[in-house]
C-alpha cells in the first residue's frame, strides 16, 4: 500500500506544480501581448500623426508662399501701373493699378489669417513691416495718381523720383523673401520630424517583432505546459481509478484466503470433534492454520495491531513453520520500524520462510539463524540459512526473485544472495527510517 501511495502521489506532485507556473505564465504572455498591441499603436499614432503634421504644414507654407507672392505681385503691378500712367497719361495703364490694389488687403489678411494666432516674434515684426510698406507705397502711388489728375505732372514725377517708393519696394521684397525663408525653415523642420518619426519605424518593427515573438514562444509553452497538465491529470485519474481497482481486488483476494483459512480451520475442528483423543492434536494444527494466517495479514498489512518491532515481525512471520525440527535463533538489538517498511519487509521474510521450507534449511534439517544490527542510519539483517548444499546460485529468477527486489526498492535499500556448501546467506541493508 505504500508503494501504491507513493507511485500516485508523484503525478499528483507533478500536477500540483504545472498549474502554479501556469498562473504565472498566463499574465506574463497577456502583458508581453498587451505591449506589442500597444507598442504597434504608438507606432502607428505616431508616424500618422507625423505625416498628417507634415502634409498641413507642406499646405500651409504653400498658401503662405503664394499669399506672399500676391502680395509683393500686387505691389508690382500697381508701382507698374502708376509708371505707365505717368509716361502716356492714358487711364488704361492704371488697370494693373486698380489689380493690385484690389489684391493686396485680402492678401495681407489672408497671410496673418495663415500665419495663425500665435506667431513667432520674427512674423509678426515681418508681417508689421510689410504691411506698412504695402500702405506706404499705396498711399504714395495713390498720391502721384491724384497729382496728375489735377494736372500735375511735373509734381508727380518728382514724387516719384524722390526714392522713396523705391526704398519701400525694396523692403517689402526683403521682408517677403525673410518671411519665405521662415516658412521654409518651419516646413523642412516638419520633414525632419516626419523623417526621424519614420525612423523609428524600423528598429520599433524589429522591437514589436521581438515581443511577438515572445509571446508566441509564451503562448507555446503555456500551451505545452497546459496540454502536459491535462495529460498527467488524465494519467493521475487513471493511476487512481487502476489503484483504486488493485486494491479492490487485492481486498477481495485477501478476503477470500481469510475465509479459506477459516473453512480450513472449521474443518480441522469438525474433523476432530468426534475423535475426543485427537484434540490436542487438533488444537495444535488449528494454532498452526491461525499463526499461517496472522503471517499472512503481516504480508498484506492488514493487522489489527500493526506490527513495529523487528523481532516481532520476524517472530509473527517464522512461527507458523517452527516445529521440534524447524527451528531458528533471532538476536539484535530493539529495532522499531516505520509503518511503511513493515509490508515490504515482511513480504521479503514471508518469501525467505516459505523457500527455508520447500528448499533450504528446514527441508534439510537444518537451523535458521537471523541477526541484524543498527548504526544509526542503516539496518542491516542477515538471514542465514546453515546446511548442506551445493552452493550454486538458481540459474533462474522466479517470481519470489522478482517480488524481494521490488520490495528492496520499496524500502529504498538492498538485497544480497549468497549460495555456499554451507547454506545461504541473505543481507538485507535499509535505512532506518
Amino acid at each position: 500500500m505504500d508503494a501504491k501511495d507513493d507511485t500516485a502521489a508523484a503525478p499528483t506532485a507533478r500536477f500540483a506544480f504545472g498549474p502554479t507556473r501556469m498562473r504565472w505564465t498566463t499574465p506574463i504572455a497577456f502583458a508581453v501581448v498587451a505591449a506589442a498591441l500597444l507598442g504597434a499603436i504608438f507606432l502607428i499614432f505616431e508616424t500618422v500623426e507625423a505625416e498628417r503634421r507634415e502634409r498641413e504644414q507642406v499646405f500651409r507654407t504653400n498658401e503662405i508662399l503664394v499669399q506672399l507672392r500676391n502680395v509683393s505681385r500686387s505691389a508690382l503691378n500697381a508701382e507698374t501701373g502708376q509708371r505707365g500712367y505717368l509716361i502716356t497719361l492714358d487711364r488704361r495703364y492704371l488697370q494693373p493699378y486698380f489689380l493690385g490694389r484690389e489684391q493686396y488687403r485680402p492678401a495681407m489678411n489672408k497671410l496673418r489669417e495663415l500665419v495663425g494666432d500665435t506667431p513667432t516674434g520674427r512674423q509678426e515684426e515681418l508681417l508689421d513691416e510689410m504691411e506698412n510698406l504695402g500702405d506706404a507705397k499705396f498711399a504714395e502711388i495713390e498720391q502721384s495718381i491724384g497729382l496728375i489728375e489735377r494736372g500735375d505732372r511735373i509734381g508727380a514725377q518728382r514724387l516719384v523720383l524722390t526714392d522713396e517708393g523705391q526704398e519701400a519696394m525694396e523692403r517689402l521684397r526683403l521682408a517677403v523673401r525673410e518671411l519665405e525663408t521662415i516658412e521654409r525653415d518651419v516646413l523642412l523642420g516638419a520633414s525632419r520630424e516626419a523623417a526621424r518619426a519614420e525612423g523609428r519605424v524600423l528598429p520599433l518593427l524589429a522591437g514589436l517583432l521581438a515581443l511577438v515573438l515572445v509571446a508566441l514562444w509564451l503562448g507555446l509553452r503555456l500551451s505545452v505546459r497546459a496540454a502536459r497538465a491535462e495529460a498527467e491529470a488524465a494519467q493521475a485519474v487513471v493511476v487512481a481509478e487502476a489503484r483504486d481497482r488493485a486494491d479492490l481486488l487485492a481486498r477481495e483476494l485477501n478476503h477470500r484466503v481469510k475465509n479459506l483459512f477459516a473453512v480450513i480451520l472449521a474443518i480441522v475442528r469438525m474433523t476432530g470433534k468426534d475423535v475426543p483423543e485427537a484434540k490436542p492434536v487438533v488444537e495444535k494444527i488449528a494454532e498452526r492454520i491461525h499463526a499461517l494466517l496472522t503471517a499472512h495479514e503481516v504480508t498484506q498489512g492488514t493487522l489489527d495491531k500493526p506490527v513495529a518491532s523487528l523481532k516481532a515481525l520476524l517472530e509473527t512471520t517464522v512461527r507458523p513453520y517452527l516445529t521440534a525440527d524447524r527451528t531458528a535463533e533471532f538476536e539484535g538489538p530493539p529495532v522499531e520500524l516505520s509503518a511503511k517498511q513493515v509490508t515490504p519487509l515482511g513480504l521479503v521474510l514471508h518469501e525467505l520462510t516459505t523457500n527455508a521450507v520447500k528448499y533450504g534449511c528446514w527441508k534439510q534439517g537444518g537451523v535458521l539463524r537471523v541477526g541484524w544490527s543498527d548504526d544509526g542510519n542503516d539496518i542491516e539483517l542477515t538471514w542465514r540459512e546453515e546446511c548442506k548444499g551445493d552452493g550454486a546460485e538458481p540459474t533462474r529468477q522466479g517470481f519470489g526473485s522478482l517480488l524481494m527486489t521490488g520490495a528492496a526498492k520499496q524500502l529504498r535499500g538492498s538485497i544480497d544472495r549468497q549460495f555456499s556448501a554451507d547454506g545461504v546467506v541473505v543481507t538485507i541493508r535499509f535505512p532506518n527510517s
